[in-house]
């Protein structure tokens, strides 16, 4: 028998994810050799690089979008995950309180202070060494503060009354000096070999200067060293290099049947602004039988405009006059991808950094099978 060949209209139904109203189908992956009888899909390096692109929808230095178009799940799952947890990154870690006297306890105030994302030179961040904390079994086993791992900080601030203050001023910051203890009154001290990497605009800084640590009034003082780390995200959220890092599937909208007049208005409505649009019923389209827009020229229709905006909420398929009209689906194989940076790195680096550590994590795992193997 002659090996079978998939139209392109089948390989096109295989990509969809089909959304019913309350159920989700075709939903597992059947480019695997064997399933499609007379189909080859073993894995083949060269079909993977026609097929694979990337799509940039938006590059701004806080927030990236893009699609990954090609890959399978698991992958596009893996860069979410390294994102999120082991991108390193550094943040405050110990916390020397010398002098204390604000309203806020010493162990919450140096929790605010290790949420605040901190920025600095990439190749200097790179350069530093991982820091290793003593454990219960090895109190001794940690590491020395060195300038290749610990970057240090100071936090002195004292609050005063400000003799220049207007009579009758009423407003602290003005009223007092240091009222309000901002982020960037975090100076950076640095030591050795950090001088060289650290400087000017690279230096070690939080990534927004007005956020607010703490408020004081005259006599109080806040005085504290800070040491910062190298980290991941596995260890703690503050290490996270993402404030949010998502993907979703593209979505895909079919009218299978014409939607037309009040039904055309309604339909529009079902879906977010630009997915759907209205467009008038043509003569040719009128005169042409089976199209099932006999008699209705003139009167407006519902057209496909971006389905990249669709949010796939199923509102249209809880109407009973849009039964068996539409049909909602995703690809299984069009990443759109969200990356939201904390600052300390560019949103589109990021994710080019996610690719070097799971490099990494394969080039361990193929070692392990070397040494499986002997």
């Amino acid at each position: 028998m002659a090996p079978l060949i998939a139209s392109q209209e089948e390989l096109q139904r295989r990509r969809i994810v089909d959304i019913n109203a309350e159920t989700v189908s075709n939903f597992a992956s059947t480019d695997f050799p064997g399933h499609w009888p007379g189909e080859s899909h073993e894995w083949n390096l060269q079909k993977f690089r026609d097929n694979f692109s990337v799509e940039f929808h938006r590059n701004e230095q806080f927030e990236a979008s893009f699609s990954l178009v090609g890959v399978d799940a698991s992958i596009a799952n893996a860069f979410r995950r390294i994102l999120m947890a082991e991108v390193p990154s550094i943040a405050i870690e110990f916390v020397f309180v010398h002098n204390n006297t604000s309203v806020i306890q010493d162990e919450v105030l140096a929790q605010r202070l290790g949420l605040i994302p901190l920025k600095g030179s990439v190749e200097g961040i790179n350069w530093m060494r991982w820091f290793k904390k003593p454990t219960e079994d090895d109190p001794e086993g940690g590491s020395t503060p060195s300038d290749f791992n610990t970057i240090v900080l100071r936090l002195d601030v004292k609050c005063e009354k400000n003799p220049h203050a207007a009579a009758g001023e009423d407003d602290p910051r003005k009223l007092y000096k240091h009222a309000h203890v901002y982020a960037r009154d975090i100076t950076f001290h640095p030591v050795g070999r950090q001088e060289q990497f650290f400087v000017g605009d690279d230096a070690i800084q939080p990534v927004n200067p007005d956020i607010l640590i703490a408020k004081l009034r005259p006599g109080q003082k806040i005085d504290m060293e800070l040491h910062v780390v190298k980290g991941i995200g596995a260890d703690h959220a503050k290490f996270s290099p993402v404030a949010t890092a998502s993907y979703r599937l593209l979505p895909d909208i079919k009218i299978l049947r014409p939607i037309v007049g009040e039904d055309a208005h309604k339909f529009v409505k079902c879906f977010p602004a630009g997915v759907i649009g209205l467009e008038q019923v043509t003569r040719e389209e009128a005169s042409q039988k089976g199209s099932g827009y006999e008699g209705h020229e003139g009167e407006m229709k519902a057209v496909v405009r971006d389905a990249f905006k669709d949010t796939v909420s199923r509102e249209c398929l809880r109407h009973e006059e849009f039964q068996g009209k539409v049909k909602l689906g995703r690809f299984r194989d069009h990443f759109i991808f969200n990356v939201e940076s904390v600052g300390q790195f560019d949103s589109d680096v990021l994710f080019l950094e996610s690719v070097k550590v799971l490099k990494l994590k394969c080039a361990r795992w193929k070692r392990g099978l070397v040494d499986l193997a002997r």
